[in-house]
């Protein structure tokens, strides 16, 4: 078994405080053996929200990064809600939301930066189903959001 956080730091990564909602709703929910993770959108570690359209000034790569610090976050909501990250048994389903101005199609290859940094940190408990989805603006001009569905022990 990988030990998440010893991982983490192995990357040189380090979880943010989990963000608190913006809005009237819950930033995790455990049902069962499975935790629920809304939407988290891309602020680095500063707090700065990473903004922009994939397509219009912002670029793959920037919108890489992006998705890998929401990543981020979605680990930092699931430590808040279990405690430690060695709780979480498999990540199940990731929909990662992708700013996107008209005719950018790369939706899938910038969400790979949160796919990537799940696999990174969990191993084969960070592979995952998918949908990177292309829209025409997310929540305070954020490029990337994602959200996730985790077991959990």
């Amino acid at each position: 078994m990988i030990d998440a956080e010893q991982r983490l730091s192995e990357l040189g990564l380090k979880l943010p405080e989990a963000p608190q909602p913006v809005a009237n709703y819950v930033p995790h929910l455990i049902s069962n053996d499975q935790l629920f993770i809304s939407g988290q959108i891309a602020k680095d570690g500063t707090g700065r929200v990473l903004t922009g359209l994939l397509g219009a000034g912002v670029s793959v790569e920037d919108g890489r990064t992006a998705a890998r610090h929401a990543a981020l976050n979605v680990l930092a909501q699931a430590k808040a809600a279990l405690g430690s990250l060695d709780r979480i048994v498999q990540v199940l389903r990731v929909t990662g939301f992708v700013a996107s101005a008209p005719g950018f199609t790369e939706q899938s290859a910038v969400i790979n930066g949160a796919s990537d940094l799940f696999v990174a940190v969990l191993g084969d408990a960070g592979r995952h189903t998918r949908s990177a989805v292309g829209v025409a603006s997310l929540p305070l001009d954020t490029c990337v959001e994602i959200d996730a569905i985790v077991k959990i022990r």
